[in-house]
Parts: C-alpha cells; structure tokens; sequence
C-alpha cells in the first residue's frame, strides 16, 4: 500500500500527454510527483519536462526504475497493451488512454498482466466522472425514468484531413484500430453500455466518405438491443463539419434524460423532477471541432477536469489498492462492443454480444 509520493510517469507526449500531465500537476499537493516522461520523439519527452518538471527518459529507464510507482500509457491505440503489459511486469500501476486496445486479445494480455501483478490498471473513459453523466446513471438506479424503452449517442464531430495526416497512424486498422467509432465515439459507447446496461446484438453501416488516405471510417451508424430490452441508436462521424456537441439520450416509460456536450440538457420525469438547461460548454464544441482547450481563445475553457477526476481516482486506489471506477475489466467492454459494431458492418448481418 502506497503511503508517500507517488511518482509518476507519461510514456507517450503527443496529444494526450500534456492532459495527464495537467491532472498530476494538479494532484502534486496530495503527494503526487511528475518525476519522468518518454517519447518516440526525444523532443515532446524534453518539451513536457521543461513544462512540468521531471526529466525526459528513455522507456526502458523509466521501467527499470524502482522508484517510478505509476505510468500513464498515451501511446496510440494499438501499443496500449503492449506497454501497459509491460509496465505491469516491471512493477507499475498502470492507466491506460483510451480505448484500452484494440483487440480482445491485447485487453486480455493486459488483464493477465495486471491479475499476475497485483498491481491497479486503469482505463481511461473519463466521462463516467462527468456531474451529468453521475446524475444521469442515479436517476437510472434509482428507476426515476421507469423502465427503458430506448436510448441514443451520437458523436456528431469534424476532422480535417489535416489531422489524419498528422500521424501515420491515424485512421489505420493496425495501429488506431478504427475510425471516428474506436477513436472518437468509444467513450460515448461506454457511457451508453454503462448508462443502458449490457448489449445484447448490434447491426451496423459504415463508409469512409469525407476523408482520403485513411483505411477506417469517418461515418457509421448502429441499431442496437438492450439485454432490459430498450432499443437504441448509436451514431459517430469525423465528416460533419464544423463538429458539434456529444449527444446521448435515455428515455423510460417515466421520464427523460439528455446530456448535450457533457452537460445535462433535460431531466424531466412524470412525478414532476426537472433539471437540467446547462449551456453546452465551449469546450465540448471545441473537441467536436478538432480543437483543444486554449487559454488564449477560451479562459474558461473546461477540458481536462474529467481527466483529472479519474486520475485522481486511480492514484487514491493505488494507494489503497482498491479497484478504480474503470478497471480493466469495464474498459475491455467498451472495446467488445466497438469490435461487435465493426464486425456487423463488415459482414452486413446482425452480430451478437
């Protein structure tokens, strides 16, 4: 059990590095120390130190350590396993970014991996940790909406081409595992399997239609059955300009919920509770957009408080080895149905979970 320091490291400083780097920074008065991060790209590893601190290392370094207690896997999709596994094996906790991989096979290595450790992994999905998102699943347990009839996601957003090409592998089945559906919209999936309970088939359409040189898909649209028997509908795009905000909807025989741009947009039910009318956050229009939070352009920007939520929530049970909200076991079934939805629109017939 973990008393002391924590110290941390980030193996991977492109996109998502910085983020992570952030919530620690914000954790550093609760023991939590930056001390190490590594890149393909010795320069990132060197930019972020310079930023937060720590020293710029190479992965085997950093793995070797003894006193490095956690890494923070933001490497791209497909090597999440690779180096969580590794990780494990050296001794660390591990957070991993999303999606946990993206096989069954490599979440599965990287479960084993954890189980033989006895170390915490954790999956980043970090909007289970949005106020919207907790009162939505609340109201839920609580049966405030009655039973579910049906639900919808859409993840309505815009990439330029400019961005695929940014990184060779962006948009490739080897190493992003899929498009605007296991890139962008899995953390949108998981809030609905998590919000809506399990999933019992999908029947999916997919096409690559606004994008060249990308062997994934920039559009796709999936009808799905609810093991509660609700029906439902889960969409996602990288070819809707300019990008608009996350949607998900959930609808019982009693009452409504709808969260728009990680805010919650209507909670209404027949006994009379009403909530909701929060103005969608800038933030959630610029991520739709291709964009990232910018001080200069929006002061009051929130991207990265749900980051820092989960983190915090992985380093308190890394000290107290309990198991994090979304434990390797919760972020493979993000993946499962991701992989379930691909195979339906590959083979063209309903595919069950």
């Amino acid at each position: 059990m973990l008393s002391d320091t924590i110290r941390s490291a980030i193996i991977g400083c492109g996109t998502i590095g910085p983020t992570h780097a952030d919530a620690l920074q914000a954790l550093k008065l609760e023991g939590v120390e930056l001390a190490a991060f590594t890149d393909e790209v010795p320069a990132r590893a060197d930019a972020l130190a310079a930023k937060y601190g720590g020293t710029a290392r190479s992965l085997e370094d950093v793995l070797a350590d003894p006193a490095i207690d956690c890494v923070h896997v933001c490497v791209p999709s497909g090597l999440h396993a690779q180096i969580g596994v590794q990780a494990l094996q050296a001794g660390k906790h591990v957070i991993v970014e999303k999606p946990m991989d993206i096989s069954l096979a490599a979440c599965d290595a990287l479960l084993a991996a954890q189980k033989a450790s006895g170390k915490r992994l954790a999956v980043i999905s970090q909007h289970r940790f949005d106020k919207a998102s907790v009162d939505v699943k609340a109201a839920l347990g609580s049966n405030l909406l009655g039973p579910m009839v049906y639900a919808e996601a859409s993840v309505p957003w815009f990439r330029s081409q400019e961005y695929y090409d940014s990184g060779d592998w962006r948009g490739t089945w080897a190493l992003d595992g899929g498009g605007a559906l296991m890139n962008q919209g899995v953390h949108t999936a998981d809030l609905l399997r998590w919000l809506c309970g399990p999933v019992e088939t999908v029947y999916a359409q997919a096409r690559t239609l606004a994008h060249t040189r990308i062997e994934t898909e920039d559009v796709l649209a999936a009808t799905l059955t609810f093991a509660n028997g609700a029906i439902g509908n889960l969409t996602a795009s990288t070819a809707l300009y300019p990008g608009f905000a996350v949607k998900i909807g959930v609808y019982g025989t009693d009452g409504s919920a709808i969260i728009e741009g990680d805010r919650l947009h209507t909670l209404t039910t027949k006994s009379g509770i009403q909530g909701g009318g929060e103005s969608v956050p800038a933030h959630a229009l610029q991520v739709a957009g291709g964009g990232t939070k910018s001080a200069a352009s929006d002061p009051a920007a929130l991207w990265g408080d749900a980051h820092n939520a989960q983190i915090a929530d992985f380093i308190r049970c890394c000290r107290t080895n309990e198991t994090p909200v979304v434990d390797g076991f919760e972020g493979r079934k993000a993946v499962e149905l991701v992989l379930a939805i691909y195979d339906s629109a590959r083979s063209g017939e309903v595919v069950r979970l």
